[in-house]
């Protein structure tokens, strides 16, 4: 079967599940998209590998990453390999000394280790003709990292930038990452404005 290269197109807030979000990946060569259900901590530690950012002690997936890289184990690929009563299933494809080996994961795991190990995500053809879905008009879908605006968005006015970057790394520190996610747009929109 021929293999189809993903990019990660965005996330938002699950509409179908409480406390879940909705991780797009699209075909690179392509409009379809596959719109997989995630946790909230499987989203956090995508969004935090996306945008690089260290938290003061290592998470599941980091701690996964120097596990494996200690043992001299690479991830090379993921791919999606099936799509079962509303379930995407995927694969590590790991090579350690010239060996391949591939190893059962959660898709939500698989591509967050995807981001960190800085590898290619895959799937089939057959599972973006059952699961995916082709988007006629281009949508902007919101970052999940980014809560409502609050009062809390305001009082960051009164900062300078500097500041606000001191305040993102206490916030990372203290494994406050809704806040650090909510400081890291305000800088965002800061240097983009610049």
């Amino acid at each position: 079967m021929e293999k189809k290269l993903l990019n990660i197109h965005s996330m938002s807030y699950s509409q179908s599940q409480s406390g879940a979000y909705t991780l797009i990946l699209q075909e690179a060569e392509g409009r379809r998209r596959l719109p997989i259900v995630i946790g909230g901590f499987e989203a956090q530690s995508i969004a935090l590998g996306i945008e690089r950012l260290q938290s003061s002690r290592p998470m599941t997936h980091d701690l996964m990453k120097n596990f494996a890289i200690f043992f001299g184990i690479d991830i090379v690929e993921v791919i999606i390999n099936k799509f079962k009563d509303g379930i995407f299933y995927a694969l590590l494809i790991c090579k350690q000394d010239n060996k391949l080996s591939e190893i059962d994961s959660r898709t939500s795991d698989a591509v967050a280790l995807a981001i960190r190990f800085n590898c290619p995500i895959y799937t089939y053809d057959s599972i973006l003709q059952e699961a995916g879905i082709v988007m006629e008009d281009e949508i902007t879908i919101a970052d999940p990292t980014e809560t409502a605006e609050t009062d809390e968005d305001d009082k960051f006015s009164q900062y300078l930038t500097k500041e606000l970057e001191k305040m993102l790394q206490e916030a990372i520190d203290k494994e406050d990452f809704e806040r650090a996610s909510v400081l890291r747009d305000e800088i965002k929109k800061r240097k983009a404005k610049d």
